[in-house]
């Protein structure tokens, strides 16, 4: 088992290292006492969910067997049908998509339903004590605990993932502090159980990374086999030339639906996650934002996939 960063400081002693630094940051000392009450003793739920990743890597088919499946798409369908009256002036406010708004939302709870079961403060206090990124968690740790100091939460109510991700969006604390944002008119940005403040984080966090209105993220094309464009393609996004749509159609890239691409002069790479003969996707400026949030090509492709599917956008 990994041992703490200094064998000889007890858990306590990082604790109060802790609790100096908060209130040299000018933290509430009750606030910051009453948060630190949550982490009593290392969390070996944490230590175990954190040294035990799966190591092994899926292909893009396996993943979206896994977070695609049929009943999850027709779930965001229904969900959105509820939603949208909410949701959709909340995304063109703070300079989003409702559908991207919906993928992420969609893959990070699951609608809301899956918030995760770990209190923020107890696992970001495991993980920064336990070592392997102490430096990481500290900081988040530090942020949590400003949250609460600046009476946004909750000690007992900020609910996340084992590595510290909290409420429906999954916002680190630092990401809270940079984009969660209140339009419910309590005075906290409530991303655990307020749809309009989860809504509207999500989206001035895209906003905020540059979404550009009106443009899709990307489409699902053909590619001849054997062609310049499938060489010119790649399995990851960042090692794909970048052409004009209107440039890739001329290779004889084809919207898969057989229709006509609808914004040629668009710049645009060729995504191949499983490589030539796989599925293959035009991938514009907007995937690029949705790496922002988690930089992987199989989860921008899903956010995308599953935001159409929430719309009614043809894939």
């Amino acid at each position: 088992m990994t041992r703490p960063p200094a064998a000889s400081e007890s858990y306590r002693q990082f604790l109060e290292g802790v609790r100096s630094q908060a209130l040299a940051e000018g933290l509430s000392a009750t606030a910051v006492t009453e948060a630190l009450a949550m982490a009593p003793a290392p969390n070996q739920a944490v230590l175990a969910r954190d040294r035990h990743q799966p190591e092994f890597t899926m292909t893009w088919a396996q993943y979206r067997s896994r977070v695609l499946k049929p009943a999850r798409l027709q779930q965001g369908a229904q969900v959105f049908q509820n939603v949208r009256g909410t949701l959709t002036p909340l995304a063109q406010r703070y300079g989003a998509a409702d559908g991207v708004v919906m993928g992420i939302w969609g893959l990070e709870s699951g609608f809301g339903v899956t918030l995760g079961k770990f209190n923020v403060i107890d696992a970001l206090a495991t993980l920064a004590y336990d070592g392997r990124r102490a430096k990481f968690f500290r900081s988040e740790l530090l942020k949590a605990l400003r949250i609460v100091s600046d009476g946004e939460a909750a000690p007992s109510t900020m609910l996340g993932s084992y590595a510290g991700a909290m409420g429906q969006p999954q916002f680190m604390p630092s990401a809270y502090l940079q984009y969660a944002v209140d339009v419910d008119g309590d005075g906290k940005p409530n991303i655990w159980t307020s749809k309009p403040d989860v809504f509207a984080s999500i989206a001035n966090y895209l906003g905020r990374r540059h979404w550009i209105q009106g443009q899709g993220w990307g489409t699902e094309v053909s590619v001849p086999q054997g062609s310049e464009a499938e060489a010119l393609g790649a399995k990851g996004s960042r090692q794909s030339a970048v052409r004009s749509v209107s440039s890739w159609e001329a290779l004889g890239v084809r919207p898969v639906d057989g229709g006509s691409f609808t914004q040629p002069d668009l710049q645009a790479r060729l995504l191949e996650p499983d490589g030539p003969g796989g599925q293959a996707f035009l991938v514009f400026h907007n995937f690029n934002v949705i790496r922002a949030y988690n930089p992987s090509d199989y989860y921008a492709l899903a956010v995308g996939l599953l935001g159409d599917a929430c719309t009614g956008v043809p894939a």
